[in-house]
């Protein structure tokens, strides 16, 4: 089960305390303050792990507590460190602190495996007695506490690493191409939003080539408001480094197609429209070899005239143009 966001509730270690003590031994009567220091408390630490594709784990368990620190002891020693709860999360994850007011602020995300992330430091140890010892007070008989740490809310937010994502509406035939370019094994279907959650694969484009492509939901007009699928879809597109639209041939208005899709990109993040993208013909095999060919060269014409831009005839099933298109793909992720 795909699961993009969850909320979660961490508590780094209490500080251990301090203590009071003083030496006792036979033959020293005075033997003076010999109070340690409590622990450390533990870190809540977040560890970005390419085995993890999912926050699942967090949307059930709610609350991950690292360990409280001990406290000190006589004969000087200090108290164990409580240890560091680790959560493991996929790459792409996001974390933002949510404030009892509901601000949002982001504490940073984890991109890279093994990258770690301290989402809550544990708290100080305190002082014990020997700290506070002078040649004025010579036997002090006071010890500090440990910190105390807060409880925090969490936001955890995926946005998939992807190279290439694919934008079209609904039943442009994204999950088929993703497909048969690679191994992954999408949900295909003949209706809207067969595709309830992004899919990743491989795609081979030639000896030692190779990038990942993101089948990602469908669009529709008001996306970037949430209708659809909206911002659940829209927010894994950000991190991908190449766009690949998919228009239907059988659009009743490719062009308005097109434009519909880009300006929902843009109305969600206007950082979209500096992303390098290509523009597929999808479907060319549910038309006759005349019509196929006529539609082809109308569109041509309409996407040159318009937007001063090329378009690839492609076909999942006939697999027509599908090498070049992993050609141009891959061509276009190295200039990016």
């Amino acid at each position: 089960m795909f699961i993009d966001y969850a909320k979660i509730r961490v508590k780094a270690g209490n500080g251990g305390d301090g203590v009071v003590s003083f030496r006792r031994e036979k033959f020293i009567p005075k033997g003076g303050p010999d109070g340690g220091d409590g622990g450390r408390g533990g870190d809540v630490i977040a560890i970005c792990d390419v085995n993890v594709n999912t926050l699942l784990d967090y949307r059930y368990t709610k609350l991950h507590a690292a360990e409280n620190g001990k406290p000190g002891a006589g004969k000087r020693k200090t108290g164990g460190s409580g240890s560091h709860i680790t959560l493991r999360m996929p790459p792409g994850t996001e974390v933002f602190l949510i404030e009892e007011d509901g601000t949002r602020t982001k504490l940073g995300e984890i991109t890279e495996h093994d990258e770690a992330l301290i989402l809550a430091k544990g708290g100080n140890g305190g002082k014990g007695n020997i700290n506070f010892a002078n040649s004025i007070n010579q036997a002090p008989r006071h010890a500090t506490l440990g910190k105390k740490t807060r409880e925090l809310q969490l936001e955890l937010v995926l946005k998939l690493m992807a190279d290439v994502g694919l934008v079209g509406f609904p039943n442009a035939g994204k999950s088929t191409l993703l497909s048969v370019l690679s191994a992954a094994r999408p949900k295909i279907a003949d209706y809207e939003f067969t595709t309830l959650e992004p899919m990743l694969g491989v795609v081979k484009a030639g000896d030692y080539k190779s990038f990942v492509m993101a089948d990602i939901p469908g669009i529709i007009e008001g996306a970037h408001m949430g209708k659809g699928l909206g911002h659940q879809f829209l927010q894994h597109i950000q991190r991908t480094s190449v766009l690949l639209f998919l228009i239907d041939i059988n659009s009743p208005d490719a062009i308005a197609a097109y434009q519909t899709l880009r300006a929902e990109l843009y109305l969600y993040d206007k950082y979209m429209e500096k992303k390098n993208f290509l523009v597929a013909i999808s479907k060319t095999d549910t038309l006759s070899e005349e019509d196929r060919q006529q539609k082809i060269d109308e569109l041509s014409q309409l996407f040159k005239e318009q937007f001063n831009i090329s378009i690839l005839p492609i076909s999942s099933v006939s697999q027509y143009n599908l090498d070049k298109l992993k050609r141009m793909i891959y061509d276009t992720l190295e200039h990016s």
